[in-house]
């Protein structure tokens, strides 16, 4: 029986692929490539509704030594779209002989997005992945020339798509035609594709070489500053902010409170100087209910331990906070 592994994001186009393919008698079994910027939650709740198996694959290290530094540069925000589709292509090709497949599916629609799916951009994926013979894109299949796979009988031409441009109007369509419900919006999933995550990593990767797990995590929450190199502080926006952020800290961590108003978690994280403890201290002034006080009493320690100590401060004024904040 002929089969094919179906590169799946999570969104709405590779599902459709998918169900392209699958409609044809061939069998489909899904891949979902993790990292540290995207997971699987949304590939496994969206191959449930066609119906066919996910495998995930874990590649987070050599998916970020590409951020750090693309081949082909980084999209709008530090989303390495054109090495990362390849990179993607070059390891679902390494599967094939696993899983007995014969070729590789994708939801990539010809222009739908003007860096990454022009047909340079495709081509170069085509080249760079090492198995370009071997990929198909069932959505936009009549607009590119008829890859192997069409040309030798094993997928039906006539009976896959040629869709371009931007508008989505054809895709929800085929969505509502197959009960397809509840999908993400398109790079919904993605940190990379977000502004402000991607302005916190940028800044991050000039400090710290080889940035851990938790670092990367912290990113998405909270108020982020630098004062010194050797550190970062954080203030959360909200309570569920602090919440989150909580689950990311170690008792080498230094918080700090406001002592007589309530106001945003502040920590550090790293080894501070005076200067960032001060900073700290002022931030957490700002961003609270003391804000407009002239001077206020704050308390600060290592995290879980009795915050026993104390500095008065100012609280920061909008000056000193644009002269910090990261974003």
């Amino acid at each position: 029986m002929t089969r094919a592994l179906a590169l799946i994001s999570g969104g709405l186009d590779s599902i459709l692929a998918s169900k392209l393919i699958k409609d044809q008698g061939i069998d489909v079994i899904g891949i979902c490539f993790k990292s540290y910027f995207f997971g699987s939650k949304n590939a496994e709740k969206m191959t449930k509704q066609i119906g066919i198996p996910l495998e995930v694959v874990d590649f987070s290290d050599e998916h970020l030594e590409v951020v750090k530094n693309p081949k082909h540069g980084h999209g709008k925000n530090m989303n390495p779209c054109i090495d990362c589709h390849a990179m993607m292509m070059k390891e679902a090709g390494n599967l094939l002989e696993k899983f007995n497949a014969d070729f590789i599916i994708t939801g990539e629609v010809l222009n739908q997005r003007p860096m990454s799916q022009n047909k340079s951009s495709l081509n170069v994926v085509k080249k760079e992945s090492g198995i370009g013979e071997k990929i198909l894109r069932p959505l936009c299949a009549k607009v590119l020339p008829p890859t192997e796979m069409e040309l030798n009988g094993l997928v039906d031409r006539e009976k896959l798509l040629g869709i371009s441009g931007r508008s989505r109007k054809i895709q929800m369509e085929l969505a509502e035609k197959w009960g397809i419900k509840d999908y993400p919006s398109p790079a919904g999933g993605c940190k990379l594709t977000e502004p402000n995550y991607s302005v916190r990593l940028r800044e991050l990767l000039e400090h710290v070489e080889n940035p851990s797990i938790r670092e990367l995590e912290l990113l998405r929450f909270g108020r982020h500053f630098r004062v010194t190199k050797e550190c970062k502080i954080i203030s959360s926006r909200t309570a569920s902010e602090a919440d989150q952020i909580k689950k990311f800290l170690t008792i080498e961590d230094t918080g700090f409170l406001v002592k007589d108003f309530r106001g945003s978690m502040v920590v550090i994280i790293g080894n501070p100087s005076e200067e960032d403890i001060e900073f700290a201290s002022k931030v957490a002034g700002r961003y609270s209910k003391g804000k407009d006080e002239e001077m206020i009493k704050v308390m600060y320690g290592y995290y879980t331990k009795p915050y026993d100590k104390f500095l008065q401060v100012k609280p920061a004024d909008d000056d000193e906070i644009s002269k910090y904040i990261i974003s």
